[in-house]
């Protein structure tokens, strides 16, 4: 009992809180400039550093996200990247718990060969894959689409979620499931009333995971997305490409971008601790 104490006073100490304070700040500060180059004009941006505005406030202006919003192409790229990232953790969220839930709880013939298999999955590289699946897709019509890219994700994150999940369930006490089968539930009903409650920190986790790897991926969406369907990421390396330091499209781009993810993490950051500590203390 008297490590945890030691710890918790030393991470309360005004040294440690100190420098906690002083690498958020290094972390923020170019988060901070890249909105405020957002919201200069390019003449500005061109002239000086983003810094100045801080003491000339007049240089502020929404100017740059009214032309990004009047850019059909990143807007369609926007909401690409919306389509290709939200259904992509759903899906690798929902079938990794049920995946989960029966490598951990249910018998059948093959489970612990199969979990190998899946636990192997993680060491291979996404490089791998690109090319055969590639193939695989302009036979079947899916390269070049938004499903295409989805399904890509789905494949590559679910080895990871399945491992995830599985070693979180399989903390869940055995004599709570058994009471319940005693109670008359079944399994689907067991899985749907006790255990994803239980499992809400892994579950967030794993979607935070996910949504944060897809939302920034650029390497499988620059070879199977084409024009129409290019998510955001590669709009803006087009961008750049064509254009060079267009920062009056790039910053606010760039911004909108990173603004998504920050929400998200915020929004689930509770549920993201408990699945992160889950397991560490007893």
């Amino acid at each position: 009992m008297n490590r945890p104490t030691r710890v918790t006073r030393w991470l309360g100490s005004t040294a440690v809180q100190s420098l906690l304070v002083l690498v958020a700040l290094v972390w923020i500060t170019p988060l901070a400039g890249l909105l405020l180059s957002s919201l200069r004009s390019e003449r500005d941006n061109a002239a000086d550093g983003w810094w100045t505005s801080i003491v000339e406030p007049s240089q502020l202006s929404l100017d740059n996200y009214r032309a990004l919003l009047d850019d059909s192409g990143l807007v369609q790229a926007f909401w690409n990247t919306v389509l290709i990232s939200v259904p992509t953790t759903v899906l690798v969220v929902g079938v990794a718990a049920l995946a989960g839930y029966a490598f951990a709880w249910l018998e059948f013939p093959g489970r612990d060969g199969l979990f190998l298999v899946v636990v192997g999955l993680l060491v291979v590289p996404v490089q791998i894959g690109l090319l055969p699946v590639a193939k695989l897709f302009g036979a079947v019509g899916l390269f070049g689409t938004v499903a295409g890219v989805v399904l890509f994700h789905v494949a590559y994150g679910l080895p990871f979620g399945v491992f995830l999940l599985r070693n979180f369930f399989a903390e869940i006490p055995r004599e709570m499931l058994e009471a319940a089968r005693l109670d008359g539930g079944g399994e689907w009903r067991i899985f749907r009333r006790l255990v994803l409650p239980l499992g809400r920190p892994a579950l967030a986790s794993l979607a935070i995971f996910q949504f944060l790897w897809v939302w920034n991926d650029m390497l499988v969406a620059l070879l199977f997305a084409d024009g129409e369907s290019q998510p955001l990421t590669v709009a803006l390396q087009s961008q750049m490409r064509q254009f060079g330091s267009n920062i009056g499209v790039l910053a606010p781009g760039a911004f909108l971008s990173l603004v998504v993810p920050l929400v998200v993490f915020f929004a689930f950051q509770k549920h993201f601790v408990q699945g992160v500590m889950a397991g560490s203390v007893k």
